[in-house]
């Protein structure tokens, strides 16, 4: 069972590290509020530059990957699982904030992984 664990982290590691086109409609913060016994997810908008970056939509500054950036969310849901937050978030709200396919599929798995973290009482690093 380590070997498939092992070789399920590895291809997981390699995917993480493709190019992926940004969503117009903006992007999400993922997090675990053990305190609560609850997801969330913060949505912050964006437009994207003609290099295909991410830059805030007052500033056009391009906006970094890592290091703090203090920003104010659009939006806040709250949920106790991976369901019901994209229950809320592609079935509830109209239209969808999520514009790209592959977008609303990342947020799933990551989700689950949240919600995973959360019933384990495990740290939480979104990807």
């Amino acid at each position: 069972m380590t070997d498939l664990r092992q070789s399920c982290q590895a291809l997981d590691d390699q995917l993480s590290n493709r190019f992926i086109a940004l969503d117009p409609g903006g992007y999400w913060i993922i997090y675990v509020d053990q305190e609560h016994s609850c997801l969330g997810v913060k949505h912050f908008a964006n437009d994207i530059n003609e290099k295909g970056l991410a830059v805030d939509p007052e500033t056009g500054e391009v906006i970094p990957c890592q290091g703090p950036v203090v920003r104010q969310p659009t939006l806040t849901l709250t949920g106790r699982t991976a369901k019901e937050l994209c229950v809320k978030l592609f079935e509830e709200m109209k239209p969808c904030p999520v514009t790209l396919l592959d977008h609303a599929a990342y947020l799933g798995r990551e989700l689950t992984r949240a919600q995973a973290a959360l019933m384990e009482g495990t740290p939480y690093v979104q990807d």
